[in-house]
């Protein structure tokens, strides 16, 4: 014969009342137990012990199963949209409860799956992008290799010309994976800060003489502002701030209009921190795609951007540099109008 657990227990419990009332009943009357009646008596009070224990688990796990039991019913109910009986689920103590929790449990679940779907566009983004990017290098240096195999290396009118564009896609190709792996170490924060004071001002001088030929060739004229001050100590990596404005006026230079174009510099007073400008009269960058410019390898015009070079994480680059300083960096733009990239850096004391 099969016993279930609620029989079992109420056997223990008859069993422990049972040795209860005989331990009253020698108590009251006086009667001494010899040492058989011992021998008797002491299984019936284990008995006893153990059916009281028994018994109060089996009471609290019923009740806790009762009160899980009562909790999903009621969120069955309430996610089917159409209770049973209503007037039991508004006597529910629990009620308000699980609705808090379902709703709570419902957005967070929510906004995990838009996370995951926005990480997932992302990485198909980013797998496309880099594809695309290494592709194109490769497939120069493979169209003038096999030029060259096929007759063109002994015509000295084509060999050199297409080793020095086999050449030049080669050193893009090199430029993209140092741009990645320094982008790969910016963010997972291996790069160390050489933390010290100089003059921002100079900083700016040293880099328009690095991009003067380029800006000559394109027409563009650097300056930095008239009501700048005469000199801006900062406190930063005086290296990385370099590349940081390096990056800024090159973009700045390259999409500035090729006649007559301005990029200029301009620096405020922040108290603590000074606030840098690199603002240029360029095409603009369209509103809708203002949110996304410091993402890796976005391309506002992918045409025209790689028209003009580059590997398309400069502005990655710089805001990892900006943040690795605890500082940030903005953009405003306006199409036709053009840029104007902005970031703090700390005050020297």
């Amino acid at each position: 014969m099969r016993f279930d657990r609620p029989v079992l227990l109420a056997l223990f419990a008859a069993f422990g009342t049972a040795s209860i009332g005989i331990v009253l009943l020698f108590l009251l009357t006086g009667l001494q137990p010899s040492t058989a009646d011992w021998s008797v008596f002491l299984p019936l009070l284990l008995a006893m012990a153990a059916g009281a224990f028994f018994a109060s688990w089996y009471a609290a796990d019923r009740f806790v199963y009762e009160k899980i039991k009562l909790i999903y019913k009621n969120i069955h109910e309430l996610r089917s949209g159409n209770p049973k009986d209503e007037d039991d689920l508004a006597k529910s103590s629990d009620l308000d409860m699980v609705q808090r929790e379902v709703q709570e449990w419902s957005e967070e679940r929510e906004r995990e799956i838009l996370d995951l779907r926005e990480r997932e566009t992302y990485r198909r983004e980013f797998l496309g992008n880099i594809a695309h990017e290494l592709k194109t290098p490769i497939f120069s240096i493979q169209g003038y290799l096999l030029t060259l195999l096929d007759g063109a290396m002994d015509d000295p009118d084509y060999n050199t010309r297409y080793l020095k564009r086999a050449s030049k896609s080669v050193d893009r190709l090199i430029d993209l994976v140092n741009d990645l792996d320094y982008i790969n170490r910016l963010e997972a924060g291996a790069l160390d800060l050489k933390w010290a004071d100089f003059d921002l001002y100079e900083l700016v001088k040293d880099v328009f003489d690095q991009l003067e030929d380029k800006a000559d060739k394109r027409s563009v004229k650097l300056k930095i502002s008239k009501e700048s001050l005469p000199s801006v100590w900062v406190h930063a990596d005086r290296a990385k701030v370099e590349q940081v404005l390096f990056n800024l006026l090159i973009n700045a230079i390259k999409y500035s209009k090729k006649e007559g174009g301005t990029v200029e510099v301009r620096f405020f007073d922040m108290h603590q921190n000074v606030l840098v400008e690199v603002n240029d009269s360029g095409l603009g960058i369209p509103e809708k795609d203002i949110p996304r410019v410091f993402e890796r390898f976005y391309r506002v015009d992918k045409s025209r951007t790689r028209d003009a070079g580059g590997t398309g994480l400069g502005l990655a680059i710089v805001k990892h540099i900006v943040e690795a300083h605890r500082q940030s960096i903005n953009v405003r733009s306006a199409e036709g109008v053009g840029s104007s990239f902005s970031f703090t850096l700390k005050r020297a004391k």
